[in-house]
């Protein structure tokens, strides 16, 4: 597909649905953007595609952390020692997946989504975990919401060395696993989890962006165009989605956000077969 101004525009307005969306459930918007690239750009090698959406993360993310952070929802201190546990496999992620064949891609990514679906719907109906273990943390945020729950970073830790590895791979930038991850596994009050998963969401695609670039995962198919051009509709509708998150609930969302991703699975694995 030629890159035209047209396409831009397209692109633009794309990334703005997908940037509130993706910060408006703490996700980055990476699991929808992503199967959309591999729809639009079906000749595409998969290291482009995830090069791509993982750059699109780190602009949703990075705006969406700045409005959570005045918003003072973000829990610093777990968020950088999550971080640091995602680098490792989020680098050597975007290194392996030049090597393996779109196929395969597609076909795993039709797995993934199909779980992640599942498990949204289901989750939607699952109650919530009891709270962790560890240190207490004790957060304010500006409208005078007082958040109290406890910590364990180390179990963090492990669950986000994962993350990283898998959501760097597929281009999914990971918080759609992560919020889960927070909020049912490890006792994150909902909102704080959102915001906590943003700001290490944008430390990780940070990271496997510049892998990308260094691997020149961008100079097929005017990459780093498409890419701008998604990050600048990115950008904005990352504010509007925390600004919608202080007023939505986020059942309905689950809901159907469960629904497309196991429609999406259906398609890839119809493709694939």
């Amino acid at each position: 597909m030629t890159f035209t101004p047209w396409t831009a525009f397209a692109l633009a307005a794309l990334g703005l649905v997908v940037g509130a969306f993706g910060t408006l459930i703490g996700a980055g918007g990476g699991f929808v953007l992503t199967p959309i690239l591999l729809l639009l750009y079906p000749h595409g090698p998969p290291k482009t595609v995830t090069a791509i959406s993982l750059a699109v993360v780190f602009a949703n993310a990075c705006s969406g952390s700045a409005a959570y952070a005045r918003q003072r929802r973000i829990d610093y201190r777990s968020g950088l020692v999550f971080a640091a546990a995602t680098l490792p496999g989020s680098v050597l992620a975007a290194v392996a997946v030049a090597h393996v064949s779109r196929r395969a891609f597609e076909a795993l990514m039709a797995g993934v989504l199909l779980l992640l679906g599942t498990w949204l719907l289901a989750g939607a109906r699952a109650r919530r975990a009891r709270p962790s273990r560890g240190r207490e943390r004790v957060l304010v945020d500006l409208a005078g919401q007082t958040y109290r729950y406890r910590v364990s970073l180390l179990r963090g830790a492990l669950y986000s060395l994962g993350v990283g590895f898998v959501s760097t791979f597929l281009g999914i930038g990971g918080g759609v696993m992560h919020v889960p991850l927070l909020a049912r596994a490890l006792g994150f009050p909902v909102h704080v989890a959102t915001a906590t998963s943003h700001f290490v969401l944008a430390i990780m695609a940070g990271a496997a962006t510049i892998t990308h670039a260094v691997q020149g995962s961008f100079a097929v198919g005017d990459g780093l165009r498409r890419a701008l051009a998604l990050a600048a509709g990115v950008v904005v509708g990352a504010q509007l989605g925390a600004h919608l998150s202080l007023r939505l609930a986020g059942h309905a969302i689950e809901r159907l956000l469960g629904l497309a991703l196991v429609a999406l699975a259906l398609r890839f694995l119809v493709a694939v077969a």
